[in-house]
């Protein structure tokens, strides 16, 4: 599952590289057979003290190579393999939604049935909420994980699975309404497993294992049941200090359903064998799960049923990348050539870019790689200073608050995200660029006037964010005065005190967290840092100020009252 749950957080690990390619087919590198450059790849990684991983792929439905390399715990020595059980996290949203519909074709539920159906608990929101918008994260709900990071949970404080429904229940509205908009949400997936077990009476990995793994041979996956599971011989989560050492991590919980499944490279690519020739369900349910879901107003969302749609290099793909804690997963699969390319680790170093590169090395003779389409940076000579016309700022439209910034250092080109470090970009035309460590693109729009005034992210589908043109407001000293004190959310259960740093500076204060820095961007309205992006104060009729909206991504609009 996606940990950072903000656009360019932690959704910078199962992305979209929309249409650019990050690996360079100059001439010296055609000599290298597919194996050699996957060598190259992984060199810095495969070694007896660092984290590491496997890597699969499949061709005409068989199994082409594979690799293990480094660490899958340093602790006592025990190196990666490809029968190694890793977390994959959102990759595990696909086995969900699988359940959904083989209970569907059972006759014991719809996909057009009310969430409410099944647990009554849920609030009533005034229209129903059916399951097929949660598969397809359109309901509505907030994401658990923002929410919980906004009200001062740490991403590795212990979550319980019977938190979710409260915490629904102190929603007072939908977001937006079901089916009308795209919002990536672990919330939704964590319902649906609730409600396999409502319809099976049984426990959703027990039902999991029974129904689903054992029977297509992947004996050594599972959903985790409980946080801090012992399970054998899987690898062990590692982050990173500043200084470059290695810590251990722990798994993500309460996330049942959106992740918590452990698998291996080998029990994945028997999966993908199911999608050729299902051994349970029919073919109608592994076609739909790869047809994608529709908006209200008609435009297709590109996800089908936990599974995003798009092509690499002009070859259809069909994937879902995952995040837990420290864990990585890559799940692709190619139906042209019956392929697939499928990557663990258990770090977040390693650069989520490999998987795509392994696929280019593996089916360039079936992919768009002319040499003379390269975007590597020896191969494209860009012009930065036609940078300065593309520099500003940008606001996601489906995350009001949430800002992208471009800009140049020299020669250096930069993007920089609400209360994130700046990341390098490279140019891959005059108005795409491509982060350089991380699967994720940016295309640039001019208006009818030749000026560019939008850009779209193309990372877990297409966010098309605004130019913001206007001067930023400057509050004055008076008008910072009237915003300071302590505000409190009920839905949240949560304080934070609006303050003056020592520096004179307007901060947001939670007694677990840093200060969060406030950058005023219009009237009322400033960004700040993860877990909450942006604020927007509340006045009354007279003007005065009464509280602020917070926003965080994936969660919006939730409401901290001034306390006297």
């Amino acid at each position: 599952m996606k940990t950072s749950h903000v656009i360019f957080r932690v959704l910078l690990t199962a992305v979209l590289l929309a249409g650019v390619s990050l690996f360079s087919y100059a001439d010296d590198k055609t000599a290298l057979t597919p194996a050699e450059q996957v060598e190259k790849l992984i060199s810095e990684y495969d070694n007896a003290d660092t984290p590491g991983g496997a890597i699969l792929v499949m061709r005409d439905g068989e199994v082409i190579y594979t690799r293990a390399f480094g660490m899958a715990n340093i602790s006592y020595a025990v190196p990666f393999s490809n029968g190694t059980p890793t977390n994959i996290g959102s990759t595990s949203k696909q086995f969900t939604a699988f359940a959904l519909g083989l209970l569907e074709e059972q006759g014991l539920l719809s996909l057009e049935d009310d969430i409410r159906k099944y647990i009554p608990a849920l609030p009533d929101f005034g229209e129903p909420v059916r399951l097929w918008h949660f598969i397809s994260h359109t309901s509505g709900y907030r994401e658990f994980l923002n929410s919980l990071a906004m009200s001062g949970r740490m991403l590795g404080d212990y979550v319980s699975y019977d938190e979710i429904i409260p915490l629904v229940q102190r929603q007072p509205e939908l977001q937006n309404t079901p089916g009308a908009s795209y919002n990536y949400n672990n919330t939704g997936y964590v319902l649906l497993a609730m409600v396999v077990e409502k319809v099976t009476g049984t426990t959703f990995p027990e039902w999991m294992r029974e129904n689903v793994f054992l029977p297509l041979g992947m004996k050594n996956t599972l959903v985790l049941e409980n946080h801090g599971q012992i399970i054998r011989g899987s690898a062990q989560g590692y982050g990173k200090d500043e200084d470059g050492t290695y810590y251990k991590t722990s798994d993500l919980s309460g996330a049942k359903g959106a992740g918590g499944i452990y698998s291996t490279v080998e029990d994945l690519a028997q999966w993908v064998k199911h999608f050729h020739n299902p051994k349970i369900g029919s073919r109608e349910l592994t076609a739909r799960m790869q047809t994608s879901f529709y908006r209200n107003d008609g435009e297709s969302l590109k996800y089908g049923m936990g599974l995003l749609l798009d092509s690499l290099n002009g070859l259809q793909r069909i994937h879902h990348g995952g995040a837990d804690i420290s864990h990585r997963s890559a799940f692709y699969m190619f139906p042209e050539v019956k392929g697939a390319v499928i990557m663990q680790t258990n770090q977040t170093g390693i650069p989520g870019t490999i998987a795509n590169q392994v696929a280019e090395a593996f089916f360039a003779d079936v992919m768009q790689l002319e040499k003379q389409e390269t975007v590597s940076p020896e191969d494209f000579v860009y012009d930065v200073e036609k940078f300065d016309e593309i520099a500003g700022r940008y606001e996601i439209e489906e995350a009001p608050g949430f800002f992208l910034e471009f800009f140049r250092e020299d020669d250096v080109l930069y993007t920089q995200a609400t209360g994130q470090g700046k990341i390098d970009i490279q140019a891959s035309s005059d108005t795409t660029f491509y982060l350089t460590i991380i699967e994720a693109s940016m295309t640039f729009h001019r208006n009818e006037d030749g000026i560019i005034d939008a850009m779209t992210l193309h990372q877990n589908g297409n966010h098309r964010a605004v130019r913001i043109f206007e001067p930023k407001w400057e509050p004055s000293q008076e008008e910072l005065d009237m915003m300071l004190g302590r505000y409190f959310s009920e839905e949240l259960e949560a304080f934070y005190e609006v303050a003056l740093n020592d520096d004179g500076e307007l901060v947001l204060r939670h007694r677990r967290l840093k200060d969060i820095p406030l950058k005023a961007e219009e009237k009322d309205k400033f960004t700040g840092a993860f877990p909450i992006t942006g604020i927007s104060f509340m006045r009354n009729e007279e003007g005065v100020m009464t509280g602020f909206k917070a926003s965080s991504g994936r969660s919006f609009g939730i409401v901290f009252e001034k306390w006297e």
